[in-house]
């Protein structure tokens, strides 16, 4: 027989190998949510991804610290009775290094998968939009909240090293942690919604941005004319409209934190009531938004 028809022969060859079921473990909605958390607070610092994706947030984590390590540095070295600054004016003092992270990363989180349409694909796995919107909502507060609790973090180890008085630092972080833990959740709940109303990044970065900064110096400068034509009363009001002031009454209210407002015109309990049922309606809010977002684009 020659040589080529054997050749042949073999190669049409059928080997019957059987069809046999998956027998490995079936992890679930719980397993797939968690890894979309996960994937999503890694994304959120450029873990996972290119060199490039990781110079912003790096960059902007490290400018957040660094203020609080030099703190530290000079109470140590100065033998400092006290802190220079308190635990709850931290995270409004550099605001805007906030307000960056948070313009540069949410739309980061969820417009590629709107421009890429892979939605639908995400909901023919076993998880559903709750499950989408809650790891993507978690994970950004999440991302958020390791960024500004880290420096608060830095500053309590440095005031015990520095051998300040225990409790009184302890509850000042505690404050401090409860204070960023409310900002980490409305600055992701509204920086998400926002950028999941455009596939373009570009689009999302400026928009939240501007709802960051621009309502935060309307909302200053109506407050100083206020003030400086005497209506004192209305200062803590005028407070309400924008996202960091809402954080800065809360915390004047509630958290013992001094208040940012022009001469230092915070709102008192009854008032500070008012701007937590505004901060936990905006959170919950938002949450609403984005669950009618992901039904419609889900389809």
């Amino acid at each position: 027989m020659p040589p080529e028809t054997v050749t042949q022969q073999r190669a049409d060859v059928i080997h019957n190998i059987g069809y046999r079921h998956y027998e490995g473990p079936r992890l679930g909605r719980a397993y797939a949510r968690r890894s979309l958390f996960s994937q999503s607070l890694r994304g959120a610092y450029g873990l996972g991804r290119s060199a490039k994706s990781k110079v912003a947030p790096m960059l902007l984590l490290a400018v957040m610290c660094m203020p609080a390590a030099i703190i530290v540095a000079v109470a140590v070295a100065t033998s400092a009775e006290k802190l220079p600054v308190q635990y709850t004016r931290y995270a409004i003092m550099l605001q805007a290094v906030i307000g960056l992270y948070t313009a540069s990363q949410a739309p980061q989180s969820v417009s590629r998968d709107l421009r890429f349409r892979t939605i639908p694909l995400y909901f023919s796995r076993p998880i559903d939009t709750m499950d989408y919107v809650v790891a993507k909502f978690a994970a950004m507060a999440s991302a958020l909240f390791i960024l500004t609790g880290a420096p608060l973090l830095i500053l309590y180890v440095g005031a015990l090293l520095a051998k300040l008085d225990f409790a009184d630092q302890t509850k000042g972080f505690a404050q401090g942690l409860v204070s960023v833990a409310l900002l980490s959740l409305l600055f992701a709940g509204l920086s998400l919604v926002i950028a999941a109303l455009t596939p373009r990044r570009g689009f999302g970065v400026a928009a939240v941005i501007a709802l960051l900064t621009i309502s935060y110096g309307a909302v200053s400068a109506v407050q100083a004319i206020a003030w400086d034509q005497g209506s004192t009363g209305a200062v803590s009001w005028i407070g309400l409209f924008s996202p960091i002031t809402i954080i800065d009454g809360v915390q004047t209210a509630f958290l013992g934190a001094g208040s940012s407002f022009p001469g230092e015109y915070g709102p008192g309990t009854g008032t500070g009531f008012v701007y937590l049922l505004v901060l936990l309606g905006l959170i919950a809010g938002s949450y609403g938004l984005l669950m009618r977002r992901y039904r419609k684009v889900g389809l």
